[in-house]
């Protein structure tokens, strides 16, 4: 029986492990050329490394500050969750080695040969030899384990060599580092194409070389994985306390390398070693997983420079270019939005759009202030230059700027500095709420007149995955939702999250209310015979309380229709619960990013939000829906997603099993129709 699944409800870790496989997919995927499969793969085990550092690393710190409590859905203590976890994921690796070898036989039909060392009786060239004692073994620091030398720190995710090592009757332990300044791909010219051997193998594989005057009695590659979250940590600290936000966070994130380890890697298994291991970094064996091939696959990316300029097209999806949306007057931005609406589907539609919109802001007279909300940013940002240019052009520019978006943290605290010395005002988020609200505003002085533009999306203000993710935007010039843009970034100022909008719904005080009020206005319609239909668009679904109305409304029979593109925590099609809930997940070209959330069968409301209906989103961050008060606009968005609802080619549904089900039909892709179409 699986213990993940209980009634009509899954459990969240157990259904991201099912999400990640569903990425995984795609590398075994026909429909998908060479190069794009060997992305996946890359894909899939960068979500794996990073599910382990935050997920993971968050039930551990779960277990120890409230070990008895126990998911909502599925009744599972932290504890409990962890065993499953570790049982699912060995079939997660057992997945990963298939798509592994389909793709390297392929890339094999190439010319590309991946070298494998530690096959048995395995010999490699003297090209490969040369190159190790030219260009590695001089950065080697390799290391006896005894009395004198202890055990060493493992950082996370850094590679090295383990050796069980004998000398005069006596046993050791050897410990070799790959070094991570070397070129990780070393290869070599062939009759057939090139072989490749990755720096690490070259490492393990003349190892036995490094200890020479000792009998190598067994080795491994090994990669350690530590707790990565600090979050847990960081928002559960009174806020009230005087201190510099800025500082405690760079502490926080330098720490998390010396984080208790909570995955052990090993490339043989060797019993031995791995007691060791075990023994001296405090883990237990069944949190130990043997690889078969690489730690890590994002050698992949760069295999296309292996390759002749003539294949490298057909081993790629087709050259795809964001288009430029038209403007009502096509020298300002601003005078466009002021005549109407503008919509931007990223990336079908350019990203230019908003950041034009920006540049002019930061000349254009009549703008007096800009505020903007930044969560994630580009290391090379036209978003920052136009902020720093405004301000340096005397106008008001204030930026609150989520310091603890994970992983982005360092980036962030830089950008910080820099727009706090180009005279910026500078705000590090909101207490302990997570500020993760996509908005900017712009206040304009004309004579006596204030008015406001403001732009509002789903993603974000990052330009490179703007080319990457599918996400809507909204730039209007309504006069309520600019007041209402106006009152957030006051009340935010000031660490008041309490507070009320016009239009817009705010978490935590008021999204969360104002959507479940949209179903539960389905769900009477319903119940008295009326149309009523819900679509709802999201990355991932695990509030309960959004679980539970919508299992009310498919009771009273509204269609819901639900595209959840990671962790979903409702099981459709039980009867007379959710029988009239389908859900499915659409994996592709694109990483599916937007959020939308649709009420009505004519003409619906229509939302679009940063927010995913998840606890966190809805009650610890600060999020924002915005109504799509244009017709116009509504009508695009709900013609996409019926086209999303008819996608056949990269969804896969959802079954009461816990099991996602492709069709097998010949289908359309959503993806491929919204950059070959205009809708």
């Amino acid at each position: 029986m699986n213990k993940c699944i209980r009634k009509n409800f899954i459990n969240r870790e157990y259904s991201w492990l099912k999400f990640n496989e569903r990425v995984l997919e795609e590398a075994n995927s026909q429909n998908n050329p060479l190069l794009e499969k060997c992305k996946f793969l890359s894909i899939f085990t960068s979500n794996l490394d990073e599910f382990f550092m935050v997920r993971v690393g968050s039930l551990f710190n779960n277990m120890l500050l409230a070990p008895n409590e126990k998911d909502n859905k599925t009744n599972l203590t932290p504890a409990e969750q962890l065993d499953e976890i570790y049982k699912h994921s060995k079939k997660s690796y057992s997945l990963r080695v298939q798509a592994a070898e389909n793709i390297f036989a392929e890339l094999k039909k190439e010319g590309i040969n991946i070298e494998n060392v530690r096959l048995k009786n395995k010999t490699i060239s003297k090209h490969f030899e040369n190159h190790f004692k030219k260009n590695i073994l001089p950065m080697l620091n390799p290391m006896i384990l005894d009395s004198k030398h202890p055990f060493i720190r493992l950082d996370n995710l850094e590679m090295h060599v383990i050796l069980h090592l004998e000398h005069k009757g006596k046993n050791f332990f050897g410990i070799l580092p790959v070094p991570n300044k070397c070129e990780r791909l070393i290869s070599e010219k062939t009759s057939s194409g090139v072989k490749i051997l990755l720096a690490e193998d070259a490492v393990y594989y003349f190892a036995d070389t490094v200890f020479s005057k000792y009998k190598v009695l067994s080795k491994a590659l090994v990669r350690l994985t530590r707790n990565a979250d600090i979050d847990t940590e960081i928002f559960s600290m009174d806020f009230e306390s005087e201190y510099d936000f800025s500082k405690l966070l760079k502490g926080k994130v330098e720490s998390r390398t010396n984080l208790p380890p909570i995955r052990l890697e090993l490339s043989d298994d060797s019993k031995v070693i791995k007691d060791f291991l075990c023994k001296h970094l405090g883990i237990a064996s069944h949190q130990c997983f043997t690889i078969k091939y690489f730690f890590d696959y994002k050698f992949l990316f760069s295999m296309d420079k292996y390759l002749p300029e003539d294949k490298i097209a057909k081993l790629k999806y087709p050259p795809f270019k964001s288009r430029i949306v038209s403007l009502s007057k096509p020298k300002s931005v601003i005078d466009s939005v002021r005549a109407g609406d503008l919509f931007l589907s990223y990336p079908f539609d350019s990203m230019d759009t908003f950041l034009d919109l920006l540049d002019s802001a930061s000349t254009d007279p009549r703008v007096i202030d800009i505020k903007i909300t930044i969560y994630r940013i580009d290391k090379q940002s036209r978003i920052i230059e136009a902020l720093r240019r405004a301000s340096r052009n005397g106008k008001e520019v204030t930026a609150i700027i989520e310091l603890a978006a994970r992983f982005d943290e360092e980036n962030n605290l830089h950008f910080a500095g820099v727009l706090k010395d180009a005279g910026c005002t500078i705000i590090y988020g909101v207490g302990n709420y997570k500020v993760h609200s996509k908005i900017t505003l712009l206040i304009l002085k004309e004579g006596e007149n204030i008015s406001y533009i403001t732009h509002l999306g789903t993603g974000n203000y990052n330009e490179g995955t703007s080319k990457q993710y599918t996400d809507l935007n909204i730039i209007t010039a309504d006069e309520e939702i600019g007041s209402d843009a106006a009152d957030f970034f006051r009340n935010l100022s000031m660490g008041d999250v309490n507070f009320n909008c016009s239009k817009l719904l705010i978490a935590p005080k008021t999204l969360k209310e104002g959507l479940l009020q949209k179903i539960k206005e389905q769900t009477a319609l319903a119940k008295m015979g009326k149309p009523a239909r819900i679509i709802c668009k999201m990355n991932s679904l695990t509030d309960i309380d959004f679980i539970r109305a919508f299992t009310s409304a498919s009771i009273a029979g509204v269609k819901v229709s639900l595209i959840v593109r990671g962790v979903c925590c409702l099981l459709p099609g039980f009867s007379g619960k959710t029988e009239n809930i389908e859900i499915k997940s659409i994996i592709g070209r694109f990483l599916e990013h937007s959020r939308i959330y649709s009420f009505g069968s004519r003409d619906p409301e229509i939302y679009i939000s940063s927010a995913d209906l998840m606890t966190r989103n809805t009650t610890k961050r600060i999020e924002i829906a915005t109504p799509v008060i244009d017709k116009k606009i509504r009508t695009r968005i709900s013609k996409m997603l019926e086209i999303m609802l008819a996608d056949n080619e990269k969804a896969s549904y959802l079954t009461p099993s816990g099991k996602y089900e492709r069709k097998h039909e010949p289908g359309q892709s959503s993806q491929r129709y919204f950059y070959e179409n205009k809708v």
